[in-house]
């Protein structure tokens, strides 16, 4: 099966980030609708440390905003719904469950601190992709953000220190208004080593 053009110009080659949104809701039906197609993007050893905060009211989005960097608090404000994205550190707890094909799976990552938090951090980053990929597939726009004083989110939202931000993305309808100029993208020379 192949995809269409025009979805993969969908997807990726005209899709932005988007920097503003109009003022249309974003329901819940939908935000659940994205998780239950990213959930579905492999992960090693299908560990899913991924969770995600969505960020829906003005009252849960006055918590986020003093850690955000001066020139993503507009583009938040702005959001319908902003997504913390984070990591949780303890996704191991889940493998019994999550895969049964090595019972042994639990505790080769609790008694490997180092190989736990690479395989979460990478997962983690992995499956907010998806997430991405999966909410303009449904029509969404997508403006991730790393630039965010993680260690405050952290504090105001995960002060267990169960999770860990990984980066925030804000979901919505794109405003047109308020798109950059187009990046240049590497070549293909530039990036690929063909061995």
């Amino acid at each position: 099966m192949s995809i269409s053009k025009e979805a993969i110009d969908h997807l990726f080659n005209d899709a932005r980030t988007a920097n503003g949104f109009v003022d249309k809701p974003v329901p819940l039906t939908l935000l659940k609708q994205i998780y239950e197609i990213a959930k579905m993007g492999p992960t090693s050893m299908n560990c899913q440390p991924a969770r995600y905060v969505f960020l829906t009211t003005p009252e849960a989005k006055a918590r986020l905003l003093p850690a955000m960097s001066p020139g993503n608090v507009d583009k938040t404000n702005s959001a319908p719904v902003s997504v913390i994205v984070a990591t949780d550190n303890q996704f191991f707890e889940h493998m019994p469950v999550v895969f049964p094909n090595n019972p042994n799976a639990k505790a080769l990552f609790e008694g490997n601190a180092a190989l736990a938090a690479g395989t979460a951090s990478r997962n983690g980053t992995l499956s907010g992709a998806y997430f991405m990929i999966a909410a303009r597939a449904l029509g969404l726009d997508c403006g991730p953000m790393s630039g965010l004083d993680a260690a405050k989110v952290n504090a105001e939202f995960f002060p267990d220190g169960r999770y860990s931000t990984n980066f925030v993305l804000n979901l919505g309808y794109g405003d047109s208004t308020k798109l950059f100029a187009r990046n240049p993208r590497l070549s293909f020379e530039q990036a690929v080593q063909v061995l």
